[in-house]
């Protein structure tokens, strides 16, 4: 058979499987094959059927058609902000003498102008947009008659655009105070002259709003430009100015953010290149009326808002609670990552929640009303609440996030928060003393009904933890199904391969090499272990990610956080997540599910349903002891093996099309070392058990591989599982307990076994108990205590005292009256 025809049916076999993935990072990029020559890649990006492939998977196949890299683009930076004006460079492709213009089509409907440099590089500027995620662009060079090119931009939230992108407002705070009662003087911006290439620059404010009746088809999110600050002034970094009061005709808008262009483009020119501010208040721009009086311009616009929300649908119902202890908030990492204005790992900066050391956000946008909950927590693990205190954690209507399908309030990522959430605090709380009309409509959520998340775990040789708390281990060769989930689609695939020693031969244990997720129609996300340095690599779709300039991502579905280099979170729409690292030579993965997941699951993993009994359920529903054999159970997992129709593995070299996706899922002629067969190292065992201990996993894996440190990797993972099921433990809350009118309370911990006690003021008395404890059942065991005015003693002396004497004064009086009778009597006998 020719080489054409070889890779015409290796083509074809592929296309029956779910999409490969691309090139492997080490491996650098190949050169199209031969069968290129048959076909082009034009407006085929991502197809691989036809006589070459334009899927990114050819790369690491040889299977490219030649012009791959000229149609199916990448892009140099990759990201920006949602804000646009971000000006980058497609790669691979240079246009020298062109003759038509270059336009840059985002979401088949915004268009931006493109250049060509000198070097004869192609540039787009990426558009002002109100979403954040992956954003499907393609390229015309022939003046927009065709777009035969396409390729992706990421869109990313204002907040996590890097300092060098974005211009800095020196001092925020000051611009965000400006005319309050002593806060004058001169503004000062600052940016990155090398950023915009022009000798002079216009600065410019822009204006946000949201228009229409909330939550009807009218409601629309709005950028307006309003006025320059400066007009062609030499771009040199830095720029200082007094604010002048806005015109009538400006005030309406509070939310803003300065845009630094080329002086060259003309004022409020839409989709050119930008170095753009952090949103935030615009005090500073405020008109005659808020500097004037701003305490009552604030209360104004503070009972204005109240009025509002009064009036708008309650989104606090469909909030989830809050998890009662910062241990369970931090660990319940599929439905709650941390706030970045309040992180205990970056030294607990929580300016507008003090007594706090930790925050953390709800990851989904609520169902209908895309609304997010906040949960901040103390130094003792306390969740803080509102009703005790200013600084406790406060919901929020607009999530700060945004939510899919973005675009449209209150979805807007960031700006919908900035309106309905932001602003109304700086009315309330920070211009005026009114915060207890904010917190009463943003009040804390308690945690009563919380249930925590379930955890299972697979890692070292591998060893599974179900969810059940069910373990075995499971030497199997092969790709197979670590979780099944019908309620919502969630499908998790695993592929286990034999360690490579230093020495080359095999051993006969292995270990996660790639785990891969899907839940519903989502993004897939495959993590993978790749080269030689065993390198962390992620994969969208069977594309390589770069986590060069972000390490956030929103996806379909989904989103994807990189905290290092060596670890991978994966948090879904249902509220379950994925975690995977490094743990030694192989991948650990931790997969966390709310409770809404009982009884819906099937696969390695378990059955979650509390019962670790029925947790080796094979694919007919037979379900094996408890109490299995290491041969039962390497049975088990050989049962759920993956199936081609079903794999969502990427396939993209010739090595993994040859072990896996051509061969048997799970590989029948490898032999495992089985826990009974393994017989220690007699110069090992003192250092293996010193390590080990009790942890029996660890002991095996030193025995298979005859490595301590693979044992000790296999330790620490099975530690951090454990560590995590305790933090996720069910704990009891009576819910939040109030003090005494004309009282007080000491305590303000509310879950089983805690004390609140209780005092009144000066001049009341204590009517009731003097402290109350939260039960096991989750009722207190006295009520809250009533404090009634008390008369001093002073005053009961004197009412005491003072009656006697009326008393006394009444028996002198009858006493005189009578002895004067008896002496009228005497007289009148007299002569």
């Amino acid at each position: 058979m020719t080489l054409p025809l070889l890779l015409w049916a290796v083509l074809l076999l592929l296309d029956t499987v779910p999409g490969p993935g691309p090139r492997p990072a080490a491996a650098g990029r190949s050169g199209p094959s031969p069968a290129g020559a048959g076909g082009s890649c034009s407006h085929r990006c991502g197809d691989q059927d036809g006589l070459c492939s334009c899927h990114p998977t050819c790369s690491g196949l040889s299977s490219c058609c030649l012009d791959f890299w000229d149609f199916c683009l990448e892009v140099s930076p990759y990201s920006g902000s949602m804000m646009g004006g971000k000006d980058f460079v497609v790669q691979h492709l240079s246009w020298f003498n062109p003759t038509d213009g270059v336009i840059c089509r985002f979401k088949e409907s915004i268009q931006t102008l493109g250049h060509v440099d000198s070097s004869g590089r192609v540039h787009c500027v990426s558009p002002l947009l109100y979403e954040t995620g992956r954003i499907p662009f393609t390229l015309s060079m022939d003046n927009g008659r065709s777009f035969p090119r396409s390729g992706t931009w990421l869109a990313v939230h204002p907040s996590k655009v890097s300092e060098t992108e974005k211009s800095e407002l020196v001092n925020e705070t000051h611009w965000q105070y400006y005319g309050t009662t002593g806060v004058t003087g001169n503004l000062t911006v600052t940016w990155e002259p090398s950023a915009l290439s022009t000798q002079s620059v216009t600065i410019e404010l822009w204006g946000y709003e949201e228009t229409g009746k909330p939550y009807s088809d009218k409601w629309a999110a709005k950028w307006s430009y309003l006025y320059p600050l400066a007009t062609s002034i030499p771009n040199s970094g830095f720029f200082t100015f007094t604010p002048k009061p806005a015109p009538p005709t400006y005030r309406k808008w509070e939310v803003g953010a300065l845009r630094i262009i080329n002086s060259k483009y003309y004022a409020g020119e839409k989709d050119v290149q930008a170095l753009w501010s952090s949103e935030h208040a615009l005090a500073w721009h405020l008109g005659e009326d808020f500097r004037a009086d701003p305490e009552a311009w604030a209360r104004a616009q503070c009972l204005a808002w109240e009025e509002l929300e009064d009036q708008l649908p309650n989104f606090l119902q469909e909030l989830p609670d809050c998890p009662c202890t910062l241990a369970q908030a931090r660990a319940d990492s599929g439905r709650f990552h941390t706030d970045y204005g309040c992180d205990i790992e970056r030294g607990s900066v929580c300016t507008y929640h003090p007594g706090a050391v930790h925050c953390v956000r709800s990851v989904q946008a609520s169902p209908q009303y895309a609304s997010g909950q906040q949960c901040c927590y103390t130094e003792a693990g306390t969740l803080l609440l509102t009703a005790d205190s200013t600084g406790g954690s406060t919901p929020d209507r607009g999530h700060d996030w945004g939510a899919p399908p973005f675009r449209t309030p209150p979805r807007v990522p960031g700006l919908s928060h900035w309106l309905y959430d932001v602003v109304s605090f700086y009315h309330c709380c920070l211009w005026a003393p009114e915060c207890s009309r904010y917190m009463r409509r943003r009040p804390s959520s308690d945690c009563r009904n919380y249930r925590p998340s379930r955890l299972a775990s697979a890692f070292g040789d591998p060893h599974f933890v179900t969810f059940d708390g069910a373990n075995f281990s499971f030497n199997g060769r092969g790709e197979y199904v670590l979780l099944e989930a019908t309620l919502t689609n969630l499908r998790v695939q695993g592929r286990a391969q034999p360690r490579t020693t230093s020495e080359g031969p095999q051993d006969r244990g292995t270990g996660l090499v790639a785990v891969a997720v899907q839940e519903g129609n989502s993004d897939v996300v495959e993590v993978r272990l790749t080269g030689e340095g065993r390198v962390l690599q992620v994969l969208l779709n069977q594309e390589v990610l770069r986590f060069t300039e972000q390490s956030w991502m929103d996806l379909k579905g989904m989103f994807l956080s990189v905290a290092a280099q060596d670890s991978v979170s994966i948090m879904l729409s249902s509220g379950a997540g994925l975690e995977v690292s490094i743990q030694g030579p192989f991948l650990s993965v931790t997969v966390l599910l709310p409770e809404k997941f009982l009884t819906h699951t099937q696969g390695l993993l378990g059955t979650l349903n509390d019962d670790p009994t029925d947790d080796f359920t094979l694919r007919n529903g037979k379900v094996l002891p408890h109490k299995a054999t290491s041969r039962e159970l390497f049975h088990f997992g050989a049962d759920w093996a993956v199936e081609n129709a079903s794999s969502l593995l990427t396939y993209d070299s010739w090595f993994l099309v040859n072990n896996f996706l051509y061969q048997s899922k799970h590989d029948y002629s490898f032999q495992p070392l089985f826990p009974e067969e393994t017989v220690p190292d007699p110069s090992q065992a003192a250092e293996a058990a010193e390590l080990c201990g009790d942890n029996d996993f660890c002991m095996f894996d030193v025995m298979a591989t005859g490595n301590l440190s693979v044992g000790n990797a296999t330790r620490m993972a099975h530690q951090w599982h454990q560590h995590r099921v305790q933090s996720l433990q069910p704990v009891t809350s009576c819910g939040w307990l109030a003090p005494p009118p004309n009282g007080r309370k000491e305590g303000i911990r509310y879950l089983s076994g805690s004390t609140v006690s209780f005092h009144c003021d000066s001049s009341y008395s204590l009517f009731g108990a003097e402290a109350s404890t939260c039960q096991a059942d989750g009722t207190w065991s006295r009520p809250t205590p009533m404090c009634q005015p008390a008369r001093s003693y002073t005053v009961l002396l004197s009412i005491i005292f003072g009656g006697l004497a009326v008393v006394a004064l009444v028996a002198l009086i009858y006493v005189l009256l009578r002895h004067r009778k008896r002496n009228v009597a005497s007289w009148g006998s007299q002569p």
